[in-house]
């Protein structure tokens, strides 16, 4: 599969997928991921390991967390160097009212949501593609 750096293109293919759960953020400060725990993302800061976990792993481990989020993968290919992607996501999402924390993944574009507006979030994704593909 070839990373896509075309922004209409990319746009077109979204494909926003939501998954199932709820996710959180977490630090752990001696950058150790206590057991038990399989963080989904893991983020290196000068003040500790970030984690984005399962809530009930959090809660298991007794990590201070925050953000109860949705995770929403867009399923399109894109290109590590593509221009406006991110841009344009957080546009549309902001335009909803809709916060978003952005992770890029070597394949695909991960977003965290608030998780009671996640599913309205898929929704405006879709939205933008079906523009897309019209515009």
């Amino acid at each position: 599969m070839t990373a896509e750096s075309d922004l209409r293109t990319l746009l077109r293919d979204l494909r926003p997928e939501l998954h199932p759960g709820r996710y959180v953020f977490a630090t752990v400060p001696d950058g150790v991921v206590p057991a038990g725990v399989r963080p989904a993302v893991t983020v290196s800061e000068a003040e500790g390991l970030t984690l984005v976990l399962p809530e009930a792993e959090a809660v298991t481990a007794g990590l201070s967390h925050s953000y109860p989020a949705g995770w929403i993968t867009l399923r399109v290919h894109s290109a590590l160097d593509a221009v406006g992607l991110t841009a344009a996501v957080s546009l549309a999402l902001t335009d909803a009212g809709i916060s978003c924390n952005v992770v890029a993944g070597f394949h695909h574009d991960h977003l965290f949501v608030p998780h009671d507006r996640a599913a309205v979030a898929v929704t405006v994704l879709e939205r933008l593609a079906a523009e897309s593909k019209t515009g």
